[in-house]
């Protein structure tokens, strides 16, 4: 093993570390995804599979959970049943495990999955005040929430691949949105935008139906999204991450979150050089998605030469 090798799997550990909270580097859904006998919801050659096998998703994670802040429903979820203060690292370890899982994992990891974040969802229920003063009740599987989350989950990954990565997107934005709708099927959500017209016709509609707001508790969660506890070396990247997020955002989310961006033009170049350095210091393999390929590969469900 080379000097330079040995340097990028050292790093290439602490990196994975950070996400997934595992000691070792090694995700603990790394034998999930490789397990099995079946093909999972995406290949190698699918939107998905592309979109969140790249950087872009590093800045991307934290524009979806600004955007999810302005939805007072979603917000008073995380607030009130969520250890995002106490254990920021270990909930974004569960977010990736999702993630990860269902992009690269069989239809049974997948499942299995789905059925573990519908268990967690069961406990999430309280009541919030609307914009027009009603005191509604929530529970985190309602699909309004549902589809507020996917939606920003979904339109932040896409806008930031868009912007900050460089793989092409097989089928383009609608390719994308139709592909990942099967996502959240699982999670009981059967009906979601499944192109990129039906995405901001959906958008506008949370917007004209005054449904989102920011308070004080929106303000606190953005404080807390904008300055995360994490080690002092990742706290330099992170910074230029979320300024790209603020940057990606469309205006009306920036206004509503009261959130100026840093000028674009230094921004995005700045970002994609750093996401590609990032690349290069870690190494170019993914565990995670040469598990998932692996798999399909050895039952026969996909070739490298597709």
């Amino acid at each position: 093993m080379t000097r330079n090798n040995k340097f990028q799997e050292l790093m290439s550990v602490r990196f994975r570390r950070l996400l997934s909270g595992a000691q070792d580097g090694v995700p603990p859904w790394l034998e999930i995804i490789a397990a099995g006998d079946e093909p999972g919801l995406f290949t190698p050659d699918d939107a998905p599979w592309i979109v969140h096998a790249d950087f872009g998703t590093l800045v991307g994670g934290i524009r979806a959970l600004l955007v999810q802040a302005l939805h007072p429903g979603t917000l008073r979820g995380v607030a009130e049943h969520s250890r995002y203060e106490e254990d920021a690292l270990g909930r974004l370890a569960g977010t990736i495990r999702w993630l990860t899982v269902t992009t690269f994992g069989s239809h049974s990891a997948v499942s299995r999955e789905a059925a573990r974040v519908n268990g967690m969802h069961k406990r999430v229920v309280g009541s919030y005040d609307t914009n027009a003063g009603e005191h509604r009740s929530y529970k985190a599987a309602d699909p309004d929430l549902l589809l507020w989350v996917h939606i920003a989950f979904m339109e932040s990954f896409l806008v930031c691949h868009t912007e900050y990565a460089w793989r092409p997107i097989p089928g383009g934005a609608d390719g994308y949105i139709s592909q990942w709708s099967k996502s959240v099927a699982p999670l009981g959500l059967a009906s979601v935008p499944m192109s990129q017209s039906e995405l901001d016709a959906e958008i506008s509609r949370y917007l004209s139906a005054d449904v989102l707001r920011v308070d004080e508790r929106t303000r606190s969660v953005v404080k807390f999204i904008k300055y995360p506890p994490l080690p002092a070396v990742a706290k330099v990247i992170y910074r230029l991450l979320f300024d790209a997020a603020v940057v990606s955002l469309e205006p009306e989310y920036r206004q509503m979150l009261d959130l100026k961006p840093a000028p674009r033009w230094i921004v995005k170049p700045t970002t994609r050089l750093v996401l590609r350095a990032i690349r290069w210091v870690i190494g170019p393999e993914s565990p995670i998605e040469e598990a998932g390929r692996d798999r399909l590969v050895r039952i026969g469900a996909w070739s490298p030469a597709n």
